[in-house]
């Protein structure tokens, strides 16, 4: 709660000032809070900000004892034609090393009809415990059945920890359990660590990616968070790895799903090779100065069987496909081997590309932001340096022996 002693205030208008929200106004030259509009957020409370300590702001205590029966780091395993989403076994990586902080067991959860055989997958990959959930009416996602599903599962085990892949069901499913569940929820972390007191450090990008958020969720349990694809490394799977298996009784009446599948369509792209699959992707930024220059970037991705993308000012410009787009705003990626051309390396930009094995950056600016965090930099004009960079290529690939 956030009250300001009327009595105390003398209108000098600091805190009006930094409210990021505009939640504190000026009445007859006293400061008034909008209680509709203020999130506590305590800027206005920062030590020494009012001189005439008029503002109090008073945060609900939490008892730790109210969330000892809440533990394990949960991931939902969401699939797709029978295969896991790649995004599940990078959580999987990720869990268990918040589990091991935690000393706590990894639990996946997987939801649909006939989908037992990827238990065996989960646990291979790391889960400590799989609970399975299958139904004829879950044989394809729909909001209200897996909604449904998935707050009886939470609720009956208590998950201290309960993560999604930012995917487009999972974008759907995490929010509407928080809300049924009323719960905290960060949505497309590109971080996840443990503090000092066992809670989920979820960080992500703010502001328009140009700070990167440490956001945590200490009065609810289990702590939520969407995690964008690409942004961990992916488990390793181990054969010989054995788990339980547990079952979760399924009980739904058709009826309550609100919604059915009619058809299912599938994107249809000319590139042979996605952004967010590839093992080496090149890149153009504004620097390409047109369209037609893009053909260049091509050539050189075609050298090294790559993939193409292009950063936002590319694909808002319509000089590229959308789903073609790295960043913030665009697709993750993790290659490999990632080359930049002509982009100067925004934050916005490095959050999509900040997990690749290698980068290697070329621009005529020595001050860009990419050569910040770039493994390789090279200052030049792009077009004077990739032509030679294909032709040195393509020499060793011809000095390499056919089978």
């Amino acid at each position: 709660m956030l009250e300001i002693n009327l009595d105390l205030c003398v209108g000098c208008g600091r805190c009006v000032k930094v409210c990021p929200f505009g939640a504190i106004i000026m009445v007859d030259e006293k400061a008034i809070v909008d209680e509709l509009v203020c999130n506590l957020c305590g800027a206005c409370a920062q030590p020494d900000l009012c001189a005439e300590n008029a503002i109090i702001l008073e945060r609900e205590e939490i008892d730790p004892s109210m969330f000892v029966d809440y533990k394990g780091v949960w991931i939902y395993a969401e699939h797709y034609d029978g295969n896991l989403m790649s995004v599940v076994i990078e959580l999987l990586r990720e869990g268990r090393e918040l589990a091991d902080q935690l000393d706590q067991e990894l639990v996946a959860v997987v939801i649909g009809k006939e989908v037992g055989e990827l238990s065996n997958e989960l646990v291979q990959y790391g889960a400590d415990r799989v609970i399975l959930a299958e139904h004829g009416a879950l044989e394809h996602y729909t909001t209200d059945a897996y909604t449904n599903v998935m707050t009886g599962i939470m609720q009956n085990g208590k998950p201290s920890i309960m993560l999604f892949g930012a995917t487009m069901n999972g974008r759907d499913l995490a929010p509407r359990l928080a809300a049924r569940l009323r719960l905290g929820l960060t949505a497309d972390c590109t971080g996840l660590s443990i503090d000092e007191k066992g809670q989920l450090i979820q960080t992500r990008p703010a502001f328009g990616g140009n700070i990167m958020a440490s956001i945590f969720s200490p009065k609810t349990r289990p702590q939520m968070a969407t995690v964008r694809p690409n942004v961990f490394k992916k488990a390793v799977r181990d054969p010989s790895k054995t788990a339980s298996i547990d079952r979760f009784e399924v009980d739904i009446s058709p009826l309550s799903i609100r919604t059915r599948i009619k058809k299912t369509v599938r994107e249809i792209s000319e590139d042979t090779l996605s952004v967010h699959e590839a093992d080496i992707v090149v890149s153009v930024g504004r620097g390409i100065a047109s369209p037609e220059n893009i053909a260049l970037a091509e050539e050189l991705a075609k050298e090294l069987n790559a993939a193409v993308g292009g950063s936002r000012p590319i694909c808002d410009q319509g000089w590229m496909p959308h789903h073609q787009q790295v960043g913030q705003s665009g697709r993750t990626i993790c290659p490999k081997l990632y080359i930049t051309l002509g982009i100067s390396g925004q934050v916005q930009h490095y959050v999509g590309c900040s997990e690749s094995e290698r980068i290697i950056a070329i621009n005529e600016d020595p001050k860009a932001p990419i050569f910040e965090f770039a493994d390789i930099c090279i200052v030049g004009d792009l077009f004077k340096v990739v032509p030679p960079l294909i032709e040195a290529i393509r020499n060793a690939r011809a000095k390499i022996p056919k089978e």
